[in-house]
């Protein structure tokens, strides 16, 4: 199981930490060459070298800003010169915010958009066109939530930019079929991360909503599901919301 996705080119944006961070990591495990998408310039640059240790070549950073419309079109631009194909397109980069109704900012939700949905549909717009169309194949996956699916109590804001990636998924999915490009989403529940436990004890005073397992994911577990998407394990699947929660009960 160590070469699911050989000589396959992956591009994983918000790389830098978290779910991002374990999915490249996985993926360099399994046979790919990741091109890891962060934002802050430099930020990516320890890690990948001590990748390229142990797999030469098999990490390359790639900055840009999801918000900035000319910046993906340059990352983009880059990637046509440096490979002929991108097998996986991984959507992760996302931006959470958190308030009930009427503590709601028009101006913060319009940046999370700017980021968790027209960032994300122009990277996927610009790789199907330049890459995936081309190659006829290509695997997109986008990493919406569990509040896009159920919504939540205090994230009204934050579900609706979700929501509206699991609505893009099943539209881009149909689409995009009869050219062999299949595109899925995750949409995990309460993950184990740096910016949970953020959440946590600002929004839930220390406590965690029931999980039916009786614990929080982790990233390397949304990485697994991730492979399944990515590989050729999937060649059938197409347009499917997939949710690892661990039946987790929303308030």
């Amino acid at each position: 199981m160590g070469d699911l996705l050989n000589n396959k080119t992956c591009l994983v944006t918000g790389a830098t930490r978290g779910i991002g961070k374990a999915i490249a990591e996985l993926f360099v495990s399994q046979g790919a060459t990741v091109y890891a998408a962060a934002r802050s310039q430099g930020s990516l640059a320890s890690w990948a070298d001590g990748i390229n240790r142990e797999h030469e070549g098999a990490a390359v950073p790639l900055y840009f800003d999801l918000a900035n419309q000319s910046e993906i079109k340059d990352a983009v631009v880059r990637l046509r010169k440096e490979t002929k194909t991108v097998d996986v397109l991984v959507n992760n980069a996302g931006i959470v915010s958190n308030e009930l109704l009427g503590m709601i900012s028009i101006d913060k939700t319009r940046e999370m958009f700017e980021v968790n949905v027209f960032g994300l549909l122009s990277l996927s717009q610009l790789i199907a066109t330049k890459f995936m169309r081309r190659q006829q194949s290509g695997s997109i996956v986008n990493i919406a939530s569990v509040v896009g699916v159920e919504g939540s109590r205090g994230q009204i804001a934050y579900s609706a930019s979700k929501g509206a990636v699991i609505s893009l998924t099943k539209s881009m999915a149909k689409e995009l079929a009869p050219e062999n490009i299949r595109v899925n989403a995750i949409a995990p529940g309460m993950i184990d991360t740096e910016r949970l436990s953020v959440t946590i004890k600002e929004d839930y005073k220390g406590k965690v909503p029931p999980i039916g397992m009786g614990r929080l994911g982790t990233p390397e577990e949304i990485a697994d599901a991730c492979l399944y998407f990515a590989s050729d394990l999937s060649t059938y699947t197409t347009g499917q919301i997939l949710v690892v929660g661990g039946v987790l009960t929303l308030p």
